[in-house]
């Protein structure tokens, strides 16, 4: 008897990485792709990029998946840098504190997609739908049935909600989201600078909010700056010398001076947790069911997290013999993701409003914490044990 198919509405990396999953563990997957064609190969570079942990690595690597064909365009780096007003008085994370290669990896989202997309391609366990946009679906005791807006159907056991912040599966079943919006915006660019990263990650702790500098492949860097809604779009629409120069004394100088090689993008920021991750045979994944704060790059990580619980689950129920639909099954992938998810969720807004505070000794109090992380080793173990993941 055949294994019950999975259906996954949404194809970004984290609903690539769980069709993949599914497929790799036994279990046919159908993945709903609303785009008209698979990703093809990256072209020129791509604002959006990704920060992953070793954890996540791990998983794209078990599936085959990583490196990419284009890993020339891949950047790891084993330190990041974080300070407020003078780098002395900041901490660094170096990987070798917990014995890991890597703190973490930079690549570009269309790098990341195509090589997804290829791992996909021909995989006998998976159908790959484009222009498979979900307008409705229907469920009952057996199983879950999508119809698409040309009028396709498919039919599943499950039906995994992998469609993005925006999610319309999740509008449509009616699950509620917790939102904040931070009032804020980040200032995404590729930037070249006349000091070489390093193979470094840094980042900044302004009374507008953190800047991240993270690197690239050729020396290139990628900058995430976080800033109030109007001085973004500001700084966004100023002439490439200007903005290079504001970005410059922003940073400190620490790459020398930067000079942007491409277009700025400003994005709202803001915090989202939905109330709950099932609705019957349906469940959400990634960012369906939760976006964080760029702060510490962790939001595809979570997602690819919510991959590694979520396809053991299914596939165990199925070896059992038991539908993996089943209410009890797709409510331990709730409770293990749901409540670490809101933990990290709301620890990078803890960090984000301590940095923020600006109350008589804060400043003083941030000091005391920096030094602590200089001074004593096993704190920075265990920091860099969690942001490797």
């Amino acid at each position: 008897m055949s294994a019950p198919r999975i259906l996954v509405a949404g194809a970004g990396p984290a609903g690539q990485a769980l069709a993949l999953a599914l497929a790799e563990s036994g279990l046919p997957c159908t993945l709903l792709d609303p785009a008209p064609a698979a990703p093809g190969a990256a072209g020129g570079a791509d604002l959006r990029v990704f920060a992953l942990t070793p954890a996540s690595l791990t998983l794209l690597g078990r599936l085959g998946a990583w490196p990419p064909p284009q890993a020339e365009r891949v950047q790891a780096f084993r330190r990041m840098q974080v300070w407020e007003r003078d780098p002395a008085d900041g901490f660094v994370l170096d990987a070798a504190a917990s014995g890991a290669p890597a703190l973490g990896t930079i690549v570009e989202h269309a790098v990341l997609q195509h090589g997804l997309a290829g791992r996909l391609a021909g995989h006998a366990g998976i159908e790959r739908l484009q222009q498979a946009t979900v307008v409705g679906c229907r469920q009952d005791g057996t199983g879950i049935e999508v119809e698409l807006a040309d009028g396709r159907r498919r039919r599943g056991a499950v039906l995994v909600a992998a469609d993005g912040a925006a999610s319309p599966l999740r509008e449509q079943a009616g699950i509620a989201v917790d939102r904040h919006d931070y009032g804020q915006a980040g200032l995404v660019a590729n930037v070249a600078a006349t000091v070489g990263h390093g193979g470094v990650a840094r980042q900044r702790f302004l009374a507008t909010g953190p800047l991240a500098l993270l690197p690239l492949a050729d020396d290139a860097v990628s900058i995430v700056w976080t800033l109030p809604a109007s001085a973004a779009d500001r700084l966004a629409a100023l002439a490439d010398g200007d903005f290079g120069q504001a970005l410059t004394e922003a940073s400190g100088g620490i790459l020398g001076r930067l000079t942007p090689s491409g277009p700025r993008v400003c994005f709202p920021l803001r915090r989202q947790l939905a109330q709950r991750y099932v609705e019957g045979r349906m469940v959400l994944l990634a960012d369906a069911a939760h976006t964080v704060h760029p702060l510490a790059g962790q939001g595809l990580n979570l997602g690819l997290a919510d991959v590694a619980v979520l396809v053991p689950l299914l596939a165990a129920a199925v070896s059992r013999g038991l539908d993996p639909g089943n209410a009890a099954v797709l409510a331990r992938y709730a409770r293990a993701r749901q409540g670490a998810n809101a933990l990290a969720a709301h620890g990078f807004g803890a960090i984000l409003g301590l940095y923020a505070w600006d109350l008589p000794g804060a400043a003083g109090l941030r000091a005391f914490g920096h030094g602590l992380l200089r001074r004593l080793p096993a704190l920075r173990r265990a920091v860099v044990e969690v942001a490797s993941g």
